[in-house]
Protein backbone atom coordinates (compact mmCIF):
# COMPACT_ATOMS: atom_id res chain seq x y z
CA UNK A 1 0.00 0.00 0.00
CA UNK A 2 2.91 2.34 0.71
CA UNK A 3 4.02 1.91 -2.90
CA UNK A 4 0.53 2.80 -4.10
CA UNK A 5 0.52 5.89 -1.90
CA UNK A 6 3.85 7.04 -3.33
CA UNK A 7 2.68 6.50 -6.89
CA UNK A 8 -0.59 8.30 -6.25
CA UNK A 9 1.10 11.35 -4.72
CA UNK A 10 2.88 11.94 -8.04
CA UNK A 11 -0.40 12.74 -9.81
CA UNK A 12 -1.05 16.35 -10.75
CA UNK A 13 -3.99 18.21 -9.17
CA UNK A 14 -7.11 18.27 -11.34
CA UNK A 15 -6.96 21.11 -13.87
CA UNK A 16 -9.89 23.54 -14.02
CA UNK A 17 -10.79 22.48 -17.56
CA UNK A 18 -10.96 18.81 -16.47
CA UNK A 19 -13.49 19.45 -13.72
CA UNK A 20 -17.09 18.44 -14.37
CA UNK A 21 -19.63 21.11 -13.32
CA UNK A 22 -21.43 20.20 -10.12
CA UNK A 23 -24.79 20.45 -11.87
CA UNK A 24 -23.76 17.79 -14.38
CA UNK A 25 -22.48 15.52 -11.62
CA UNK A 26 -25.79 15.84 -9.79
CA UNK A 27 -27.83 15.19 -12.95
CA UNK A 28 -25.69 12.17 -13.79
CA UNK A 29 -26.05 10.92 -10.22
CA UNK A 30 -29.84 11.13 -10.33
CA UNK A 31 -29.74 9.12 -13.54
CA UNK A 32 -29.00 6.11 -11.35
CA UNK A 33 -32.69 6.24 -10.37
CA UNK A 34 -33.64 4.29 -13.49
CA UNK A 35 -30.81 1.83 -12.93
CA UNK A 36 -31.91 1.20 -9.34
CA UNK A 37 -35.65 0.92 -9.98
CA UNK A 38 -35.48 -0.64 -13.43
CA UNK A 39 -32.97 -3.34 -12.52
CA UNK A 40 -33.26 -3.91 -8.78
CA UNK A 41 -36.75 -2.97 -7.56
CA UNK A 42 -38.44 -6.03 -9.07
CA UNK A 43 -36.16 -8.71 -7.54
CA UNK A 44 -37.01 -7.34 -4.09
CA UNK A 45 -40.71 -6.69 -4.66
CA UNK A 46 -41.38 -10.03 -6.34
CA UNK A 47 -41.10 -12.02 -3.08
CA UNK A 48 -43.83 -10.34 -0.99
CA UNK A 49 -46.09 -10.06 -4.05
CA UNK A 50 -45.70 -13.32 -5.95
CA UNK A 51 -44.40 -15.64 -3.21
CA UNK A 52 -46.09 -14.52 0.01
CA UNK A 53 -49.31 -12.99 -1.41
CA UNK A 54 -49.94 -15.03 -4.59
CA UNK A 55 -48.25 -18.26 -3.46
CA UNK A 56 -45.75 -18.83 -6.31
CA UNK A 57 -43.07 -21.31 -5.10
CA UNK A 58 -39.62 -19.78 -4.40
CA UNK A 59 -37.85 -21.94 -6.99
CA UNK A 60 -40.13 -20.68 -9.77
CA UNK A 61 -39.58 -17.07 -8.74
CA UNK A 62 -35.83 -17.63 -8.78
CA UNK A 63 -36.11 -19.25 -12.21
CA UNK A 64 -38.08 -16.28 -13.57
CA UNK A 65 -35.51 -13.84 -12.17
CA UNK A 66 -32.69 -15.94 -13.58
CA UNK A 67 -34.30 -15.90 -17.05
CA UNK A 68 -34.77 -12.15 -16.72
CA UNK A 69 -31.05 -11.59 -16.10
CA UNK A 70 -29.98 -13.91 -18.90
CA UNK A 71 -32.15 -12.03 -21.42
CA UNK A 72 -30.72 -8.77 -20.09
CA UNK A 73 -27.17 -10.06 -20.43
CA UNK A 74 -27.64 -10.92 -24.10
CA UNK A 75 -29.33 -7.59 -24.88
CA UNK A 76 -26.57 -5.44 -23.34
CA UNK A 77 -23.77 -6.12 -25.89
CA UNK A 78 -26.04 -5.33 -28.83
CA UNK A 79 -27.21 -2.07 -27.24
CA UNK A 80 -23.62 -1.12 -26.36
CA UNK A 81 -22.55 -1.75 -29.94
CA UNK A 82 -25.42 0.37 -31.30
CA UNK A 83 -24.60 3.20 -28.92
CA UNK A 84 -20.87 3.21 -29.74
CA UNK A 85 -21.69 3.47 -33.46
CA UNK A 86 -24.47 6.05 -33.27
CA UNK A 87 -23.69 9.45 -34.81
CA UNK A 88 -26.34 12.12 -34.29
CA UNK A 89 -26.64 15.82 -33.52
CA UNK A 90 -27.50 14.82 -29.93
CA UNK A 91 -24.51 12.50 -29.50
CA UNK A 92 -24.30 8.72 -29.24
CA UNK A 93 -25.64 8.22 -25.70
CA UNK A 94 -28.38 10.77 -24.99
CA UNK A 95 -30.93 9.62 -27.61
CA UNK A 96 -31.00 6.16 -26.05
CA UNK A 97 -31.08 7.61 -22.54
CA UNK A 98 -34.20 9.62 -23.38
CA UNK A 99 -36.14 6.99 -25.32
CA UNK A 100 -35.14 4.07 -23.09
CA UNK A 101 -35.90 6.03 -19.94
CA UNK A 102 -39.40 6.96 -21.12
CA UNK A 103 -40.26 3.37 -22.03
CA UNK A 104 -38.84 2.03 -18.75
CA UNK A 105 -40.85 4.48 -16.65
CA UNK A 106 -44.12 3.86 -18.48
CA UNK A 107 -43.63 0.09 -18.42
CA UNK A 108 -42.71 -0.39 -14.75
CA UNK A 109 -46.28 -1.03 -13.46
CA UNK A 110 -46.70 -3.78 -16.04
CA UNK A 111 -44.43 -6.05 -14.02
CA UNK A 112 -47.13 -6.55 -11.36
CA UNK A 113 -50.27 -5.95 -13.42
CA UNK A 114 -51.97 -9.24 -12.60
CA UNK A 115 -55.06 -10.21 -10.63
CA UNK A 116 -55.59 -12.80 -7.86
CA UNK A 117 -56.96 -16.23 -8.70
CA UNK A 118 -55.04 -17.21 -11.81
CA UNK A 119 -55.02 -20.91 -12.67
CA UNK A 120 -52.06 -23.27 -13.05
CA UNK A 121 -50.65 -25.43 -15.82
CA UNK A 122 -48.84 -28.74 -15.45
CA UNK A 123 -45.52 -29.83 -16.93
CA UNK A 124 -44.48 -33.45 -16.37
CA UNK A 125 -46.91 -33.56 -13.48
CA UNK A 126 -45.46 -30.46 -11.80
CA UNK A 127 -47.89 -27.62 -11.07
CA UNK A 128 -46.75 -24.31 -12.55
CA UNK A 129 -48.86 -21.28 -11.55
CA UNK A 130 -49.57 -19.15 -14.61
CA UNK A 131 -48.18 -16.19 -12.71
CA UNK A 132 -44.77 -17.70 -13.46
CA UNK A 133 -45.25 -17.39 -17.22
CA UNK A 134 -46.37 -13.77 -16.81
CA UNK A 135 -43.33 -13.02 -14.65
CA UNK A 136 -40.93 -14.63 -17.11
CA UNK A 137 -42.29 -12.88 -20.22
CA UNK A 138 -43.09 -9.43 -18.81
CA UNK A 139 -39.81 -9.05 -16.93
CA UNK A 140 -37.78 -10.25 -19.95
CA UNK A 141 -39.37 -7.63 -22.21
CA UNK A 142 -39.06 -4.92 -19.59
CA UNK A 143 -35.41 -5.52 -18.80
CA UNK A 144 -34.46 -4.97 -22.46
CA UNK A 145 -36.18 -1.57 -22.30
CA UNK A 146 -34.18 -0.75 -19.16
CA UNK A 147 -30.95 -1.76 -20.91
CA UNK A 148 -31.76 0.63 -23.75
CA UNK A 149 -31.36 3.37 -21.14
CA UNK A 150 -28.82 1.87 -18.79
CA UNK A 151 -25.99 0.79 -21.12
CA UNK A 152 -25.61 4.28 -22.68
CA UNK A 153 -26.08 5.88 -19.27
CA UNK A 154 -23.34 3.81 -17.63
CA UNK A 155 -21.07 4.37 -20.67
CA UNK A 156 -21.51 8.12 -20.33
CA UNK A 157 -19.87 8.12 -16.89
CA UNK A 158 -16.48 7.26 -18.41
CA UNK A 159 -16.75 10.16 -20.87
CA UNK A 160 -17.34 13.08 -18.53
CA UNK A 161 -13.67 13.88 -17.77
CA UNK A 162 -10.18 12.70 -18.80
CA UNK A 163 -8.78 13.24 -15.28
CA UNK A 164 -8.40 10.11 -13.07
CA UNK A 165 -9.09 11.96 -9.81
CA UNK A 166 -12.08 13.81 -11.20
CA UNK A 167 -13.48 10.46 -12.31
CA UNK A 168 -13.49 9.37 -8.69
CA UNK A 169 -15.32 12.60 -7.87
CA UNK A 170 -17.92 11.93 -10.58
CA UNK A 171 -18.55 8.43 -9.29
CA UNK A 172 -18.59 9.75 -5.72
CA UNK A 173 -21.53 11.97 -6.63
CA UNK A 174 -23.23 9.12 -8.47
CA UNK A 175 -22.76 6.66 -5.62
CA UNK A 176 -23.94 9.14 -2.99
CA UNK A 177 -26.97 10.35 -4.93
CA UNK A 178 -28.14 6.87 -5.86
CA UNK A 179 -28.74 6.27 -2.16
CA UNK A 180 -31.84 8.45 -2.57
CA UNK A 181 -33.66 6.16 -5.04
CA UNK A 182 -32.40 3.18 -3.06
CA UNK A 183 -34.69 4.32 -0.22
CA UNK A 184 -37.64 3.59 -2.49
CA UNK A 185 -36.40 0.05 -3.01
CA UNK A 186 -36.38 -0.62 0.73
CA UNK A 187 -39.72 1.13 1.14
CA UNK A 188 -41.33 -1.00 -1.59
CA UNK A 189 -42.17 -4.00 0.60
CA UNK A 190 -43.33 -1.83 3.51
CA UNK A 191 -45.56 0.26 1.22
CA UNK A 192 -47.03 -2.78 -0.51
CA UNK A 193 -47.61 -4.78 2.69
CA UNK A 194 -48.83 -1.82 4.75
CA UNK A 195 -51.99 -2.55 6.68
CA UNK A 196 -53.48 0.51 5.00
CA UNK A 197 -54.14 -1.89 2.10
CA UNK A 198 -56.17 -4.30 4.27
CA UNK A 199 -59.26 -5.17 2.24
CA UNK A 200 -58.43 -2.43 -0.28
CA UNK A 201 -59.77 -2.38 -3.85
CA UNK A 202 -58.95 -0.25 -6.89
CA UNK A 203 -62.04 1.85 -6.19
CA UNK A 204 -60.67 3.22 -2.91
CA UNK A 205 -56.99 3.66 -3.82
CA UNK A 206 -57.06 7.45 -3.41
CA UNK A 207 -58.72 7.16 0.00
CA UNK A 208 -56.07 4.65 1.13
CA UNK A 209 -53.26 6.89 -0.14
CA UNK A 210 -54.76 9.79 1.78
CA UNK A 211 -54.90 7.65 4.91
CA UNK A 212 -51.31 6.57 4.40
CA UNK A 213 -50.21 10.19 4.02
CA UNK A 214 -52.13 11.14 7.17
CA UNK A 215 -50.59 8.32 9.19
CA UNK A 216 -47.12 9.21 7.93
CA UNK A 217 -47.53 12.88 8.85
CA UNK A 218 -48.87 12.03 12.29
CA UNK A 219 -46.03 9.57 12.86
CA UNK A 220 -43.36 12.15 12.09
CA UNK A 221 -45.16 14.68 14.29
CA UNK A 222 -45.34 12.25 17.20
CA UNK A 223 -41.71 11.23 16.73
CA UNK A 224 -40.55 14.84 16.73
CA UNK A 225 -42.61 15.59 19.85
CA UNK A 226 -41.26 12.56 21.70
CA UNK A 227 -37.66 13.40 20.83
CA UNK A 228 -37.96 17.04 21.83
CA UNK A 229 -39.55 15.91 25.13
CA UNK A 230 -36.77 13.30 25.59
CA UNK A 231 -39.48 10.62 25.79
CA UNK A 232 -37.28 7.83 24.48
CA UNK A 233 -39.76 5.13 25.46
CA UNK A 234 -42.43 6.70 23.24
CA UNK A 235 -39.89 7.18 20.43
CA UNK A 236 -38.92 3.52 20.66
CA UNK A 237 -42.55 2.48 20.40
CA UNK A 238 -43.00 4.64 17.31
CA UNK A 239 -39.92 3.13 15.68
CA UNK A 240 -41.54 -0.28 16.03
CA UNK A 241 -44.33 0.91 13.71
CA UNK A 242 -42.50 3.00 11.13
CA UNK A 243 -44.62 5.72 9.50
CA UNK A 244 -47.65 4.22 11.27
CA UNK A 245 -48.10 1.86 8.32
CA UNK A 246 -48.40 -1.19 10.59
CA UNK A 247 -51.48 0.11 12.44
CA UNK A 248 -54.35 -2.34 11.78
CA UNK A 249 -57.44 -1.24 9.87
CA UNK A 250 -60.92 -1.86 11.29
CA UNK A 251 -61.80 -5.50 10.72
CA UNK A 252 -58.16 -6.32 9.96
CA UNK A 253 -58.86 -7.92 6.55
CA UNK A 254 -56.07 -9.45 4.50
CA UNK A 255 -53.55 -6.91 3.19
CA UNK A 256 -53.91 -6.48 -0.58
CA UNK A 257 -50.17 -6.55 -1.26
CA UNK A 258 -50.71 -6.80 -5.01
CA UNK A 259 -52.69 -3.57 -5.17
CA UNK A 260 -50.13 -1.81 -2.99
CA UNK A 261 -47.35 -2.88 -5.37
CA UNK A 262 -49.32 -1.71 -8.41
CA UNK A 263 -49.87 1.74 -6.90
CA UNK A 264 -46.24 1.97 -5.86
CA UNK A 265 -44.87 1.13 -9.31
CA UNK A 266 -47.13 3.71 -10.95
CA UNK A 267 -45.71 6.42 -8.67
CA UNK A 268 -42.11 5.38 -9.32
CA UNK A 269 -42.67 5.03 -13.06
CA UNK A 270 -43.77 8.68 -13.28
CA UNK A 271 -40.60 9.78 -11.47
CA UNK A 272 -38.46 7.70 -13.86
CA UNK A 273 -39.91 9.55 -16.87
CA UNK A 274 -38.98 12.93 -15.35
CA UNK A 275 -35.44 11.81 -14.49
CA UNK A 276 -34.84 10.50 -18.03
CA UNK A 277 -35.64 13.96 -19.40
CA UNK A 278 -33.27 15.64 -16.91
CA UNK A 279 -30.31 13.36 -17.69
CA UNK A 280 -30.73 13.69 -21.46
CA UNK A 281 -31.00 17.47 -21.16
CA UNK A 282 -28.20 18.34 -18.75
CA UNK A 283 -25.42 15.72 -19.06
CA UNK A 284 -22.97 16.36 -21.91
CA UNK A 285 -20.83 13.95 -23.97
CA UNK A 286 -17.30 15.36 -23.70
CA UNK A 287 -15.48 13.04 -26.12
CA UNK A 288 -18.11 12.92 -28.86
CA UNK A 289 -17.39 15.96 -31.04
CA UNK A 290 -13.59 16.08 -30.59
CA UNK A 291 -12.70 12.38 -30.79
CA UNK A 292 -15.53 10.06 -31.79
CA UNK A 293 -17.42 12.00 -34.47
CA UNK A 294 -14.36 13.33 -36.36
CA UNK A 295 -11.67 10.69 -35.89
CA UNK A 296 -13.04 7.29 -34.89
CA UNK A 297 -14.03 4.37 -37.10
CA UNK A 298 -17.12 2.35 -36.33
CA UNK A 299 -16.83 -0.38 -33.70
CA UNK A 300 -17.39 -3.92 -34.98
CA UNK A 301 -19.88 -6.13 -33.16
CA UNK A 302 -17.15 -8.67 -32.37
CA UNK A 303 -15.21 -6.00 -30.49
CA UNK A 304 -18.06 -5.53 -28.06
CA UNK A 305 -17.36 -8.68 -26.05
CA UNK A 306 -14.43 -10.79 -27.18
CA UNK A 307 -11.93 -8.00 -27.80
CA UNK A 308 -12.76 -6.28 -24.53
CA UNK A 309 -12.22 -9.53 -22.63
CA UNK A 310 -8.67 -9.68 -24.00
CA UNK A 311 -7.87 -6.57 -21.94
CA UNK A 312 -6.13 -7.86 -18.80
CA UNK A 313 -6.93 -4.93 -16.45
CA UNK A 314 -10.56 -5.17 -17.54
CA UNK A 315 -10.67 -8.89 -16.81
CA UNK A 316 -9.23 -8.31 -13.33
CA UNK A 317 -11.67 -5.50 -12.52
CA UNK A 318 -14.60 -7.46 -13.92
CA UNK A 319 -13.67 -10.66 -12.07
CA UNK A 320 -13.51 -8.70 -8.84
CA UNK A 321 -16.96 -7.20 -9.34
CA UNK A 322 -18.35 -10.55 -10.55
CA UNK A 323 -17.28 -12.29 -7.34
CA UNK A 324 -18.59 -9.48 -5.14
CA UNK A 325 -21.94 -9.19 -6.92
CA UNK A 326 -22.52 -12.93 -7.13
CA UNK A 327 -21.74 -13.44 -3.45
CA UNK A 328 -24.15 -10.72 -2.36
CA UNK A 329 -26.92 -11.55 -4.87
CA UNK A 330 -27.01 -15.18 -3.72
CA UNK A 331 -28.06 -14.03 -0.26
CA UNK A 332 -30.00 -10.93 -1.31
CA UNK A 333 -33.34 -12.34 -0.16
CA UNK A 334 -31.99 -13.90 3.04
CA UNK A 335 -31.65 -10.53 4.75
CA UNK A 336 -35.36 -9.88 4.27
CA UNK A 337 -36.30 -13.33 5.51
CA UNK A 338 -33.92 -13.03 8.50
CA UNK A 339 -35.65 -9.78 9.45
CA UNK A 340 -39.21 -11.07 9.03
CA UNK A 341 -38.93 -14.63 10.30
CA UNK A 342 -36.09 -14.44 12.84
CA UNK A 343 -35.96 -10.92 14.22
CA UNK A 344 -39.69 -10.11 13.88
CA UNK A 345 -40.99 -13.65 14.57
CA UNK A 346 -42.89 -13.99 11.28
CA UNK A 347 -44.82 -10.68 11.28
CA UNK A 348 -44.56 -9.68 7.60
CA UNK A 349 -45.94 -6.15 8.02
CA UNK A 350 -43.68 -5.27 10.96
CA UNK A 351 -40.71 -6.99 9.32
CA UNK A 352 -41.26 -5.00 6.13
CA UNK A 353 -41.41 -1.79 8.16
CA UNK A 354 -38.09 -2.65 9.80
CA UNK A 355 -36.79 -3.39 6.32
CA UNK A 356 -37.78 0.15 5.38
CA UNK A 357 -35.86 1.57 8.34
CA UNK A 358 -32.90 -0.56 7.28
CA UNK A 359 -33.23 0.96 3.83
CA UNK A 360 -33.03 4.44 5.31
CA UNK A 361 -29.93 3.42 7.26
CA UNK A 362 -28.58 1.86 4.08
CA UNK A 363 -28.93 5.20 2.32
CA UNK A 364 -27.70 7.53 5.05
CA UNK A 365 -24.83 5.41 6.36
CA UNK A 366 -23.98 4.30 2.83
CA UNK A 367 -23.38 7.90 1.81
CA UNK A 368 -20.73 8.19 4.52
CA UNK A 369 -18.72 5.45 2.84
CA UNK A 370 -18.21 7.64 -0.23
CA UNK A 371 -15.94 10.35 1.27
CA UNK A 372 -14.16 7.82 3.51
CA UNK A 373 -13.13 5.46 0.72
CA UNK A 374 -12.56 8.31 -1.76
CA UNK A 375 -10.05 9.83 0.71
CA UNK A 376 -8.37 6.44 1.13
CA UNK A 377 -8.09 6.06 -2.65
CA UNK A 378 -6.47 9.50 -2.96
CA UNK A 379 -3.96 8.48 -0.30
CA UNK A 380 -3.36 4.83 -1.17
CA UNK A 381 -4.28 4.76 -4.84
CA UNK A 382 -7.47 3.25 -6.24
CA UNK A 383 -6.18 -0.29 -5.82
CA UNK A 384 -5.25 0.31 -2.17
CA UNK A 385 -8.59 1.97 -1.51
CA UNK A 386 -10.43 -0.99 -3.03
CA UNK A 387 -8.48 -3.41 -0.83
CA UNK A 388 -9.61 -1.49 2.25
CA UNK A 389 -13.21 -1.70 1.03
CA UNK A 390 -13.15 -5.47 0.63
CA UNK A 391 -11.45 -6.26 3.93
CA UNK A 392 -13.92 -3.99 5.74
CA UNK A 393 -16.84 -5.72 4.01
CA UNK A 394 -15.66 -9.14 5.23
CA UNK A 395 -15.82 -7.99 8.84
CA UNK A 396 -19.28 -6.47 8.28
CA UNK A 397 -20.80 -9.66 6.86
CA UNK A 398 -19.23 -11.68 9.66
CA UNK A 399 -20.87 -9.31 12.16
CA UNK A 400 -24.35 -9.95 10.72
CA UNK A 401 -24.47 -13.13 12.82
CA UNK A 402 -24.75 -10.92 15.94
CA UNK A 403 -26.44 -7.88 14.40
CA UNK A 404 -29.57 -9.81 13.36
CA UNK A 405 -31.12 -10.67 16.72
CA UNK A 406 -34.65 -10.50 18.19
CA UNK A 407 -33.15 -9.49 21.53
CA UNK A 408 -31.96 -6.10 20.22
CA UNK A 409 -34.06 -5.53 17.14
CA UNK A 410 -32.50 -2.23 16.06
CA UNK A 411 -29.05 -3.79 15.59
CA UNK A 412 -30.15 -5.09 12.19
CA UNK A 413 -30.35 -1.46 11.13
CA UNK A 414 -26.62 -1.16 11.76
CA UNK A 415 -26.02 -4.30 9.69
CA UNK A 416 -27.79 -2.81 6.69
CA UNK A 417 -26.02 0.52 7.09
CA UNK A 418 -22.55 -0.97 7.37
CA UNK A 419 -23.08 -3.23 4.35
CA UNK A 420 -24.05 -0.13 2.39
CA UNK A 421 -21.05 1.77 3.79
CA UNK A 422 -18.62 -0.69 2.21
CA UNK A 423 -20.81 -1.22 -0.87
CA UNK A 424 -20.66 2.50 -1.66
CA UNK A 425 -16.89 2.42 -1.62
CA UNK A 426 -16.80 -0.69 -3.82
CA UNK A 427 -19.03 0.57 -6.62
CA UNK A 428 -17.57 4.08 -6.56
CA UNK A 429 -14.03 2.78 -7.10
CA UNK A 430 -15.17 0.09 -9.53
CA UNK A 431 -16.64 2.78 -11.81
CA UNK A 432 -13.61 5.05 -11.49
CA UNK A 433 -11.21 2.19 -12.23
CA UNK A 434 -13.34 1.21 -15.23
CA UNK A 435 -12.95 4.66 -16.78
CA UNK A 436 -9.15 4.38 -16.45
CA UNK A 437 -9.24 1.01 -18.20
CA UNK A 438 -11.00 2.57 -21.21
CA UNK A 439 -8.06 5.00 -21.55
CA UNK A 440 -5.70 2.01 -21.45
CA UNK A 441 -7.68 0.33 -24.23
CA UNK A 442 -7.76 3.51 -26.35
CA UNK A 443 -3.97 3.72 -26.17
CA UNK A 444 -3.72 0.06 -27.24
CA UNK A 445 -6.30 0.06 -30.07
CA UNK A 446 -7.00 3.70 -31.02
CA UNK A 447 -10.76 3.65 -30.29
CA UNK A 448 -12.93 4.78 -27.42
CA UNK A 449 -15.32 1.91 -26.76
CA UNK A 450 -17.16 2.90 -23.60
CA UNK A 451 -20.30 1.16 -24.79
CA UNK A 452 -18.40 -2.03 -25.58
CA UNK A 453 -16.72 -2.15 -22.17
CA UNK A 454 -19.87 -1.19 -20.31
CA UNK A 455 -22.06 -3.73 -22.09
CA UNK A 456 -19.43 -6.46 -21.92
CA UNK A 457 -18.97 -5.84 -18.21
CA UNK A 458 -22.72 -5.76 -17.63
CA UNK A 459 -23.11 -8.95 -19.69
CA UNK A 460 -20.67 -10.88 -17.54
CA UNK A 461 -21.99 -9.35 -14.33
CA UNK A 462 -25.59 -10.17 -15.15
CA UNK A 463 -24.77 -13.75 -16.04
CA UNK A 464 -23.21 -13.98 -12.59
CA UNK A 465 -26.17 -12.23 -11.00
CA UNK A 466 -28.56 -14.52 -12.88
CA UNK A 467 -26.74 -17.49 -11.43
CA UNK A 468 -26.69 -15.82 -8.00
CA UNK A 469 -30.38 -14.90 -8.08
CA UNK A 470 -31.21 -18.33 -9.44
CA UNK A 471 -29.34 -19.83 -6.52
CA UNK A 472 -31.07 -17.51 -4.02
CA UNK A 473 -34.36 -19.37 -4.18
CA UNK A 474 -32.54 -22.69 -4.09
CA UNK A 475 -30.56 -21.51 -1.07
CA UNK A 476 -33.76 -20.32 0.61
CA UNK A 477 -35.36 -23.69 -0.03
CA UNK A 478 -32.20 -25.43 1.22
CA UNK A 479 -32.50 -23.61 4.54
CA UNK A 480 -35.72 -25.51 5.21
CA UNK A 481 -37.89 -22.37 5.04
CA UNK A 482 -41.60 -23.06 4.49
CA UNK A 483 -43.88 -20.07 3.80
CA UNK A 484 -46.90 -22.09 4.97
CA UNK A 485 -45.46 -22.19 8.50
CA UNK A 486 -45.41 -18.36 8.63
CA UNK A 487 -43.77 -17.40 11.96
CA UNK A 488 -43.30 -20.99 13.11
CA UNK A 489 -40.15 -21.80 11.13
CA UNK A 490 -37.91 -24.59 12.41
CA UNK A 491 -34.78 -23.75 14.40
CA UNK A 492 -32.60 -25.32 11.72
CA UNK A 493 -34.17 -23.13 9.01
CA UNK A 494 -33.49 -19.97 11.01
CA UNK A 495 -29.90 -21.07 11.71
CA UNK A 496 -29.25 -21.77 8.03
CA UNK A 497 -30.67 -18.40 6.95
CA UNK A 498 -28.33 -16.59 9.34
CA UNK A 499 -25.32 -18.76 8.50
CA UNK A 500 -25.61 -18.42 4.72
CA UNK A 501 -26.24 -14.68 5.04
CA UNK A 502 -22.87 -14.25 6.76
CA UNK A 503 -20.64 -16.80 5.02
CA UNK A 504 -21.50 -16.71 1.30
CA UNK A 505 -20.61 -13.00 0.75
CA UNK A 506 -17.27 -13.51 2.56
CA UNK A 507 -16.35 -16.28 0.12
CA UNK A 508 -17.15 -13.91 -2.76
CA UNK A 509 -15.02 -11.17 -1.23
CA UNK A 510 -12.03 -13.48 -0.86
CA UNK A 511 -12.25 -14.25 -4.58
CA UNK A 512 -12.61 -10.52 -5.30
CA UNK A 513 -9.43 -9.78 -3.35
CA UNK A 514 -7.51 -12.28 -5.43
CA UNK A 515 -8.82 -10.68 -8.64
CA UNK A 516 -7.78 -7.25 -7.37
CA UNK A 517 -4.22 -8.51 -6.92
CA UNK A 518 -4.16 -9.18 -10.70
CA UNK A 519 -5.07 -5.57 -11.60
CA UNK A 520 -1.90 -3.94 -12.87
CA UNK A 521 -2.73 -0.26 -13.40
CA UNK A 522 -1.33 2.01 -10.70
CA UNK A 523 -2.45 5.63 -10.56
CA UNK A 524 0.98 6.67 -11.85
CA UNK A 525 0.60 4.38 -14.87
CA UNK A 526 -2.87 5.82 -15.56
CA UNK A 527 -1.39 9.35 -15.59
CA UNK A 528 1.26 8.22 -18.07
CA UNK A 529 -1.44 6.74 -20.32
CA UNK A 530 -3.31 10.03 -20.36
CA UNK A 531 -0.16 11.92 -21.33
CA UNK A 532 0.48 9.51 -24.20
CA UNK A 533 -3.11 9.78 -25.45
CA UNK A 534 -3.10 13.57 -25.47
CA UNK A 535 0.20 13.57 -27.34
CA UNK A 536 -1.37 11.35 -30.01
CA UNK A 537 -4.91 12.77 -30.47
CA UNK A 538 -4.92 16.03 -28.48
CA UNK A 539 -6.79 17.07 -25.36
CA UNK A 540 -10.53 16.79 -24.89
Amino acid sequence: MQESATQNSALKPTAIEDKVPVGQKIAYGFGSTLDMWGNWLYPGLVWPVFNIFLGVPPWLISLALCMNRLVDAFADPFIGWMSDNTRSRWGRRRPYILVGGLIAGIGLPGLVWVTPGWSSSYIFGTEIPNYFWYMAVSSAIYIVCVSLYNVPYQSLGAELTPDPRERTSVFSFKTAIQRIPEIAMFTAAAFSTSKVWSGATKDDVMDRLGLMASRTGNWFGDLFASLTAFDLSRAGTLMGNIFGWGTPMPGDAKVNTLLGAQVYTIILGCIMVVVAFLVALFVKERYYSSVVERKQEKVQIGETIWKTLKCRPFRANLSMAFAYAMGTSMVGTLGYYATVYYVCRGDVSIGSLWNTLMGLANSFIGVLGVPVFAALSYRLGKRGGMMCVQISAMFVFLATWWLYTPDIVWLQVMASGLIAFTGSGFWMLYGSIGADIIDYDELEHGKRREGAFTSSGMWIMKVGQAIGIGCSGIILSATGFDAALEGNQSASAIFNIRFYLAVIPIVGLLIALFALSRYGLTDKKVAEIRTALEARRGKV
